[in-house]
């Protein structure tokens, strides 16, 4: 699909950019796109594993010590994402829908990027997590250990709990992507990304990827996960849902909304 740029708004303008390359990728060679999918995922894992690590040794000093330093070094995650240029689903979630909007991509090209996006997340998460998940911090855990707490509470949540949270994540994750596309400062976009992403982390909301970068990671630590696969995969196709509500729709759709060409007050 095509649209003139002239008449948008700077944000848009950036949007489309993105989208383009994105779609562009896709179709030049899905290898390539794959395996930026995949470093997206790898990363979340390096950023988990660090701050889980780090969790553990701050609950010996104080047990709420422990969930903040997890939230501050995950946070990190995200920043490596963005200026390695990797591919996040849920941030794809906002670029595309608000692209389809004007009518830059069709939401059929858009729900494929979308859908092959979530399997190379997975399948980086998957790598990186056998990875870390045998190295000796992870091979020495016990059933109280940060990681595998989470991880539990995550599988025990109410669906519609799930869905909900799943929804508030991916706001503040779009938040931050918002922050880094649109402010010039570098030290500025970093402070956007950090703060955002550290929230949704602290408040243990449910951002998809993430979720596939605990449990990547659980697998192979020496205690395991206890749940069966599909209900990992029911709670992550939940997630994924609500994180589209959230990114998608109430941030890229409403953002490329109030970002009408006809419009004075613009992004």
């Amino acid at each position: 699909m095509e649209e003139r740029l002239e008449t948008k708004s700077d944000f848009i303008k950036k949007v489309a950019a993105s989208t383009r390359k994105k779609e562009e990728l896709f179709d030049q060679s899905k290898a390539h796109y794959f395996v930026r999918a995949m470093y997206a995922g790898a990363m979340l894992v390096f950023a988990t594993a660090g701050g889980a690590y780090a969790a553990d040794a701050l609950n010996k000093i104080n047990p709420n010590l422990g969930k903040f330093g997890f939230a501050f070094i995950f946070a990190f995650g995200l920043v490596w994402i963005l200026y390695l240029h990797h591919e996040l689903v849920t941030s794809n979630m906002m670029y595309l829908t608000a692209s389809c909007y004007h009518k830059i991509i069709t939401p059929p090209k858009a729900l494929s990027i979308l859908l092959f996006c979530t399997l190379g997340n997975i399948a980086g998460a998957v790598l990186a997590g056998l990875l870390i998940g045998n190295t000796s911090p992870f091979q020495a855990l016990t059933a109280d250990s940060f990681i595998l707490t989470v991880l539990d509470g995550k599988l025990t949540k109410e669906v519609g709990l799930i869905f909900l949270e799943a929804i508030a994540a991916n706001i503040f994750v779009n938040i931050a992507i918002l922050g880094f596309i649109l402010t010039k400062s570098e030290m500025a976009k970093i402070f956007m990304v950090l703060t955002a992403i550290f929230l949704f982390v602290y408040l243990s909301y449910e951002h998809v990827v993430a979720n596939f970068a605990i449990t990547g990671i659980a697998w192979f630590t020496n205690v395991g996960v206890s749940y069966s696969l599909g209900h990992i995969l029911f709670t992550w196709l939940v997630a994924w849902l609500g994180n589209y509500v959230g990114g998608g729709l109430i941030m890229g759709l409403v953002y490329g909304w109030y970002n009408d060409d006809q419009l004075s007050y613009r992004d």
